[in-house]
This record gives C-alpha cells, structure tokens and sequence, in this order.
C-alpha cells in the first residue's frame, strides 16, 4: 500500500529513469534532418566559372577548343541567303581588286592571262613600238564614213584605204610576231612561251590607252 495525500495521483511504482526522453525527440521534423544533412555534406569547388556553350553536365572545355568553336560557328553561314551574300561581296572584292591591279601593274592579283614574266615582257614590247594596228578602229570609222557618202570617187578612195590599212596591219603584225618570238626565245629560254607572240598581237589592236593592263614602258624604250 502506498501512502499519499486524498486527491493526488499514486506515484508510479519502480526507478525513475535517469535521462527522461524529451518529446522533441520523437516528433522531430524530417525536413529539419535533411537540411542539417545538407549543410554538413562537402562544398563542390564552384570558383571555376562554366563555359556558357557547355552542355550541363559536362565538363568545362578548354579555352582554345571553346575559341575554336565559336570561330566556326561564326564562319558557318546561317542561310543559304547569307552565304550567297558572302559569296557576293568576296566576288565583289576581288574584281576591285584586280581592276586595280590591272591598272598599276601589280603582278599579285593579274588574271591568270597576265601573269608570268613572259606575259610582261610580251606587253612591253608592244608598248614600246608604234603599231599601225592600234590605229585600226578610228581608221574604220573614217573609212566607213566615207564609204556612206554618195560620191563614187570618196566610194573607191574608201575601198583603197581599206586594202591598204589591212595589208598594212598584217605585215606589221608579222614582223612584230617575228621579233617577239626570237626575243622571247633569247630572253626566257626555259619559260613556257605558248600563246605569248597571239597574247601581244591582240594587244597591239587596242589603242595604247585603252590597254589592261596599262602599259609600263614608253615608246621607244627598250624593255
């Protein structure tokens, strides 16, 4: 029997634990454990920043490979629209470029027909002798001129000039021909010369200022 006090609880039989168990403990929170799970787990190292062209979950590329990249995607046209323009302006410079060349004589951007010393050294000749063959266009127009008056003496004056201004133009053309072969084959004896003696007689047929390119050397100058 034990004693107590009317109106009070009868005093629990046994020990007394100790440590008593607190009621925290048992109704403790599990969103609580995960964040203190979170906070005590090792920090990654963050401080290298990750390239924005990276796939998440790879690993960062170097410098060099994201430089060269990114220099590709820049050189791949989008459209077929924008390489068409690309194509355009790079055409675009390089006829500018090439008109000014043939303007100046600069051998860099030539047409494939201009280049080589052979080409040169063909254009210098003509340049530097008179050729009746350069005369031949404002020879025609006179001629033609003539020949549409109605007058049967301007008619055969018209018809002479005529003979005479083609037999004139083919042997001066022969004799250049001439000429140009055997200085070429004295100058250039190991060079390609095919095409070079037709290349200068075309030439000879344009007018000395209407020439591409224009001419290096002066009349009667030795080349």
């Amino acid at each position: 029997m034990t004693s107590g006090v009317a109106g009070s609880f009868p005093t629990a039989r046994g020990p007394t634990p100790a440590h008593p168990v607190p009621l925290g403990f048992v109704f403790r929170s599990r969103a609580k454990d995960e964040k203190a799970q979170s906070a005590s787990a090792p920090v990654t190292d963050s401080t290298q920043p990750r390239d924005p062209q990276a796939p998440k979950g790879r690993p960062t590329p170097k410098r060099s490979v994201a430089q060269s990249q990114r220099r590709s995607v820049a050189n791949t046209p989008l459209t077929r629209k924008d390489a068409a323009k690309r194509q355009r302006e790079e055409r675009r410079t390089a006829m500018a470029r090439q008109r000014e060349a043939l303007a100046k004589g600069d051998e860099r951007y030539l047409p494939a027909r201009d280049k080589g010393p052979v080409r040169r050294f063909a254009r210098d000749f003509v340049d530097s002798r008179f050729n009746i063959a350069e005369y031949f266009l404002p020879m025609a127009v006179v001629i033609l001129v003539l020949s549409m008056v109605r007058v049967a003496s301007l008619q055969n004056v018209a018809l002479l000039l005529w003979l005479v201004v083609i037999v004139l133009i083919v042997l001066d053309s022969i004799v250049t021909g001439f000429r140009l072969k055997k200085r070429l084959a004295e100058r250039f004896p190991d060079e390609r010369r095919r095409g070079a003696v037709a290349y200068a007689l075309m030439r000879s047929l344009q007018m000395r200022r209407l020439r591409l390119p224009k001419p290096q050397v002066k009349r009667g100058e030795r080349p």
